[in-house]
C-alpha cells in the first residue's frame, strides 16, 4: 500500500525535484502540497510548486498557500542560492489548476483528523511554521500523524551560520514547537544531505532518458549547480529536498539514528542550531522520539530520482 503524505514546502530547485519524485513514485500517494515562505516569497513558491506540479502531470494535486514569515522574526529568502523566481532562470508552464482556497494550516489539521489515525506522513522541506501551526491549533493532531520527515537541521556544520541549517534558522520557534511535540521525527540534516550530491554521472543518467520533463531538470540542475559553485564552493550541489521523500518511499535509503534533538533559541551565534546529543548508547523508541539521518545509499537515491523522472515523462 502507498503511504499517505503532505508535502509541506517552499520550491526552490531541490523543492521541485522533491515534488517530481512524490509524484513519480507509486509507493507514496501525494494528499496535497502546502507552501510557506522561505527560498522565496509565499506568492513566488507557491506558483513554482503549481507549476511543477503541472509539469508532473498532477493537476489533481491540491496547493494551499500557508504562511508568508516566521511567526516571531522577519522573513529570509535564499535567493543566492534559488534565485529571483525560486527556480533560477528556469521557465516552466503556467499552471493549470487554479490555486485551491483556504489557508494551508486549517487543510493540514483536516485532512489528518479525517484521516485514520497513523495513516498521514508530514513531509517538510521548508522552514517549519505551518507545522508547528498546525500543531498549536490542533494538538490531537501530533497524536494522529504517523511520522514527521523533516529536511532541515545538522548534527555538525550550518549553511545558514556555521551551525544551523536554513530551514531551521529562518524560523527557530517553529522548528522548536515540532521537535518538541511527541510525534515520532525524523530530521535529514545538511550530514546526510550533503551527500546526496548530483554529480556529472547522476545527471548524465537523468539527461540519457531524452525527454522533455528530464532536460528541464537537467536546466534546474545546471542553475543550482552554478549557484553553489559561486557561493557555496561546491563543485556538485547537494539535491536536499528529495532525500526527506525518498526516506519516506524506502527507508533502507538512509541509515538512521536514533538521539534526543532541540532547538537553540538564545545562542547569540547558535541561534537555530539543532542539537543531537550523540552521546551514549542510542536510545530505544520508546525512550526518544527523533532521529537523524546518518547515512545515504546515494546510488539508491539516485535510481528512485531517475525513475520517478523516467515515469512521468
Amino acid at each position: 500500500m502507498p503511504k499517505d503524505i503532505i508535502i509541506d514546502c517552499d520550491p526552490g530547485l531541490d523543492d521541485a525535484v522533491a515534488l517530481l519524485l512524490a509524484a513519480g513514485d507509486d509507493r507514496v500517494n501525494l494528499l496535497g502540497v502546502t507552501t510557506v515562505g522561505g527560498n522565496q516569497s509565499l506568492e513566488k513558491v507557491t506558483y513554482n510548486a503549481r507549476a511543477v506540479l503541472g509539469l508532473a502531470h498532477a493537476d489533481d494535486v491540491p496547493v494551499r498557500a500557508g504562511c508568508p514569515r516566521p511567526l516571531v522574526r522577519e522573513g529570509r529568502v535564499a535567493a543566492s542560492i534559488h534565485g529571483d523566481s525560486g527556480l533560477g532562470d528556469v521557465e516552466l508552464p503556467a499552471p493549470v489548476r487554479p490555486l485551491d482556497p483556504g489557508h494551508a494550516v486549517p487543510w493540514i489539521i483536516d485532512t489528518i483528523m479525517a484521516r485514520e489515525p497513523g495513516s498521514t506522513t508530514l513531509v517538510a522541506i521548508g522552514p517549519l511554521t505551518n507545522i508547528a501551526l498546525a500543531a498549536r491549533l490542533e494538538p490531537r493532531i501530533v497524536d494522529r500523524v504517523r511520522e514527521v520527515v523533516l529536511m532541515g537541521g545538522a548534527v555538525h556544520t550550518g549553511n545558514s551560520s556555521p551551525v544551523a541549517e536554513f530551514n531551521i534558522r529562518t524560523d527557530p520557534e517553529a522548528a522548536h514547537i515540532v521537535f518538541n511535540e511527541a510525534w515520532p521525527i525524523t530530521m535529514m540534516g545538511l550530514d546526510l544531505t550533503h551527500q546526496a550530491l548530483c554529480t556529472r554521472e547522476a545527471q548524465e543518467d537523468i539527461d540519457a532518458l531524452g525527454t522533455d520533463l528530464a532536460r528541464t531538470v537537467s536546466k534546474l540542475i545546471d542553475g543550482y549547480r552554478a549557484a553553489y559553485r559561486q557561493d557555496r564552493a561546491f563543485p556538485n550541489p547537494p539535491i536536499h529536498d528529495p532525500c526527506a521523500v525518498a526516506y519516506v518511499i524506502d527507508p533502507q535509503v538512509v541509515q538512521t539514528r536514533r538521539c534526543p534533538v532541540d532547538v537553540e533559541l538564545q545562542g547569540a551565534l547558535t541561534l537555530g542550531m539543532t542539537v543531537a546529543d550523540l552521546r551514549g548508547a542510542e536510545p530505544g523508541p520508546d525512550e526518544c522520539h527523533t532521529q537523524v539521518g546518518m547515512q545515504l545509499d546515494a546510488s539508491m537515491f539516485w535510481q528512485m530520482v531517475t525513475a520517478a523522472i523516467e515515469k512521468l515523462g
